[in-house]
């Protein structure tokens, strides 16, 4: 039975590990060839190794490049054909940094690098993939955020960069119509090598070694556990799935275990359980 991607092409910015990484595998379960923009040398080389260049071409680069960007599309379209999906995914968080925790210096510094790549890093992609887009009438891919809607899942710098995301969907899906559809994924609390910025010193620091943070965040959920990489995967399926997205553009599709409802479910059930 061919997968819902069978002959499409897709290029994944921050496919190395984490949700980038599930979606790669994911993509290329269902049919798609693959390229993938990463930064670390480790990771890429792991996807070499893993799939070969016939099905998945990395190459080494930083969102923050336009040239890199550029190299990346170039790399795809020479290999596969052309480009039918492009899912921006690279990302850094600030581990809820307030404002009054940051000097001048600092607060410049990391300003500058967490928009640069949450921002301009999807940017910078587009601008690289919308002639190959347009040519197949394709699809962008934004990893979003709850932060794009609500205050308290980073510090300011975080969370001002995914309403931005959000802003470059709609604002995107406006220009590139009819020829490229434009949706976003929101990803909720997720166990993955999210780092911090290293302009605060937490470039190494990840996300999935962080037991007792990410305990505390499923706390807070409804459903009372945070997601894994691949738990998301199948929203970007269907977005770049022509046969089962045709009308969607300018949508962000929350996959977040409730966010908006938290307070309910496990941390509800927790908070009677201490009052007894």
């Amino acid at each position: 039975m061919a997968g819902r991607l069978e002959g499409q092409v897709a290029l994944v910015t921050g496919g190395g590990s984490g949700i980038g990484l599930a979606v790669v595998e994911r993509y290329v379960a269902e049919g798609a060839r693959v390229g993938v923009l990463q930064r670390s040398p480790g990771p890429a080389q792991a996807l070499r190794e893993r799939f070969g260049d016939g099905v998945v071409r990395v190459v080494e680069g930083d969102v923050r490049s336009a040239a890199d960007q550029r190299r990346a599309v170039a790399d795809t379209v020479a290999a596969f054909g052309g480009l039918d999906a492009l899912v921006c995914n690279a990302g850094v968080w600030d581990y809820g940094r307030a404002l009054e925790r940051y000097d001048d210096d600092a607060l410049v510094a990391t300003y500058r690098e967490l928009l640069d790549v949450n921002v301009l890093g999807c940017v910078l992609a587009v601008a690289a993939a919308r002639e190959a887009l347009v040519a197949s009438r394709g699809a962008v891919i934004l990893t979003g955020s709850p932060s794009g809607r609500f205050a308290g899942g980073g510090g300011p710098l975080y969370v001002a960069s995914k309403h931005a995301v959000e802003g470059l969907v709609r604002q995107l899906a406006f220009e590139l119509a009819p020829e490229v559809r434009v949706n976003a994924v929101a990803p909720g609390a997720t166990r993955t090598a999210l780092r911090g910025p290293a302009a605060l010193g937490l470039g190494e620091r990840r996300l999935d070694e962080q037991e007792q943070l990410t305990d505390a965040i499923a706390q807070q959920l409804p459903l009372g556990v945070v997601a894994e990489p691949a738990d998301h995967a199948s929203l970007y399926v269907l977005l770049a799935a022509r046969e089962e997205s045709s009308f969607m553009t300018a949508s962000v599709l929350r996959s977040d275990g409730g966010v908006e409802v938290r307070g309910g479910g496990a941390a509800r059930a927790a908070a009677a359980g201490a009052a007894r």
